[in-house]
């Protein structure tokens, strides 16, 4: 009998059983006051500040019961829990939610109603919670001001003017909350809890950013710290460029892939009159200008060429919503790795921007607005 084999395997068996199975990230508990017996729930890197990889799933629930392991446990991530609407519902139930930080390996207990709850965690979530209590009185304000709009739009008594009104009750309100914040991280700066407070303020964060210490900037939120700081340095970049992107400046060349994979460079219509429509499937007015576009491409594509740029789509929904619009003329799409929309100070979505045949900023119109449309009729009468 081979006893060094004997051994080898005694040794594989005892190590085996001295390694405990890897950890899942999970979220339980029990949430009262819903009707549905499902759970949605959308859950994302807290590195993913534009929200670009949403995972969607659903959650059974057994008398508010539910436990869920994320498929991804391998970064921290941000989960946000809905009661699934009836339909005809969606938009009201969708207001109540329930948003938790989850970290790898971790389990994390949600107890209480939708959007009124408690948290049983890491030290994170201890503070998390003190955040939440701090800001409660403010977020009913704010719930209560965002029922009566809801209700008003329905029963079809919202006028612009009661609108403005509301939005004058919202605001001061929502500003003393985000000062409370504010005031938490200042006396956490060193804590977790901070990093995730700041990536919570938005354009703000700029201000605050060096108010991180050291612990947390290389804490678990690492990787949400490092992103805020690379899209800070990028809006400074996009402020920069749109200072210098004005009519008669040089508009910036650039290559990028066109529907076939294939590489596209805007000199490559030097000696015409092109059209930059920086635009994606996700923005409304972009979508809802595509007929004005398609009618004014018909009328003037022997005048001038319109290249859509879209951004911050996935390949496979650029190409879907260019298929179901049946866009014809030119697209490209930018990516993050090149991401054109710095060089050109790119602020809002639709952006329309008219190069000349010398390869410079003619008409630069943010939004979709008729002075578009006007300015081309001026140009090719």
């Amino acid at each position: 009998m081979n006893f060094r084999y004997l051994n080898v395997l005694a040794a594989a068996a005892l190590l085996c059983a001295c390694q405990s199975a890897p950890k899942q990230t999970t979220i339980t508990g029990t949430l009262t006051g819903i009707e549905s017996d499902t759970l949605i729930v959308n859950y994302f890197p807290v590195s993913d500040l534009s929200r670009r990889t949403i995972h969607r799933d659903t959650i059974a629930m057994q008398q508010g019961k539910f436990t869920y392991h994320l498929a991804n446990d391998s970064v921290p991530m941000e989960a946000w829990l809905y009661a699934k609407p009836k339909p005809g519902e969606a938009m009201a139930l969708l207001r109540a939610n329930t948003g938790v930080v989850l970290f790898p390996g971790e389990t994390v207990e949600v107890n209480g109603a939708v959007n009124d709850f408690h948290i049983k965690g890491n030290d994170f979530h201890r503070a998390y919670e003190e955040v939440l209590a701090l800001c409660k009185p403010y977020r009913e304000k704010m719930d209560s001001v965002t029922h009566t709009i809801t209700a008003m739009q329905a029963a079809g008594t919202l006028s612009p003017d009661k609108l403005d009104s509301l939005r004058q009750q919202f605001l001061p309100v929502y500003e003393e909350m985000k000062g409370v914040k504010k005031d938490f991280l200042r006396r956490h700066a060193d804590e977790d809890i901070a990093v995730y407070l700041l990536a919570d303020l938005g354009r703000e964060s700029g201000d605050m950013l060096s108010l991180i210490g050291e612990k947390a900037r290389k804490g678990p939120l690492a990787s949400l710290y490092q992103a805020m700081e690379e899209s800070l340095a990028r809006q400074k970049a996009v402020e920069e460029a749109h200072k210098n992107m004005v009519e008669g400046a040089e508009a910036p060349d650039f290559t990028l892939k066109d529907l076939a994979g294939n590489d596209f460079s805007l000199s490559s219509l030097r000696g015409k009159y092109v059209v930059l429509d920086f635009w994606g499937s996700w923005c409304g007015w972009c979508i809802k200008g595509i007929p004005d576009m398609k009618k004014y491409y018909t009328k003037y594509k022997d005048c001038m060429e319109i290249v859509g740029v879209d951004c911050r789509d996935t390949e496979e929904k650029w190409k879907a919503a260019v298929e179901k619009y049946e866009l014809p003329w030119l697209h490209v799409r930018n990516t993050d790795e090149a991401d054109i929309t710095v060089k050109y100070g790119i602020q809002g979505y639709p952006t329309k921007i008219v190069v000349d045949p010398e390869g410079r900023v003619a008409k630069i119109v943010v939004g979709e607005d008729p002075a578009f449309y006007k300015y081309l009729d001026e140009l090719f009468k």
